[in-house]
């Protein structure tokens, strides 16, 4: 059976899930891995997101809870409101007591990528912050650290991501992830397929 490794993201403009697009296809160029999109629900009315002059949801399925527990592996991705996840993935999150009491998502390696407004926005904070969350379910944290090699010591270009996972900046909502950055996505996206693809064993190949 293939390895089934799932990027589950909430995006409001955009920028997340060009990264997801980039990471889902990274963990798909690895060998026996099956790799899935994944939307988390909206909080927000229609009304409210036309004053924020958000564009339409692309057409990316939108994940219930309890279909996390099918999954091997995860990248979860996610914009930053003052320096930790967004609500509407939080929400998500919240709702997956029904997991947690069954600890169906323990040991199952996860990632993290995100999006931030500027480069003090909370590139690393919002990493740091969300890993309190695959603890609670006992899930196994993978960090990129410096595995993305010379790409992770960019010094003449804006770059976002860190050692956490791979990450952009949004600017003013003009600025898109730059080539750079889709790289390191697919890199984290190849790399944690092939760790989930390890932890679930022979099985899988």
């Amino acid at each position: 059976m293939a390895t089934k490794v799932y990027i589950v993201y909430y995006s409001m403009y955009g920028h997340v899930e060009k990264l997801a697009q980039e990471i889902r296809k990274g963990a798909a160029s690895v060998d026996g891995v099956e790799a899935k999109l994944w939307q988390v629900p909206e909080t927000l009315q229609e009304d409210v997101l036309s004053k924020m002059s958000a564009p339409p949801k692309s057409d990316a399925p939108i994940i219930t809870p309890n279909e996390l527990a099918e999954a091997d592996g995860f990248v979860f991705g996610f914009p930053t409101r003052f320096g930790m996840m967004a609500a509407q993935f939080k929400a998500f999150l919240d709702a997956t007591g029904g997991l947690w009491r069954t600890q169906q998502l323990a040991g199952k390696p996860a990632g993290i990528f995100y999006s931030t407004g500027s480069q003090g926005g909370g590139q690393e904070t919002t990493a740091l912050t969300a890993i309190t969350q695959l603890v609670h379910h006992g899930m196994i944290f993978v960090p990129i650290g410096y595995t993305f090699g010379a790409g992770m010591f960019e010094m003449e270009n804006v770059k976002g991501g860190s050692p956490y996972g791979a990450g952009t900046f949004a600017g003013d909502g003009s600025r898109q992830p730059t080539e750079l950055e889709l790289e390191q996505a697919f890199h984290q996206g190849k790399y944690i397929a092939a760790i989930s693809k390890k932890l679930k064993g022979p099985a899988a190949a």
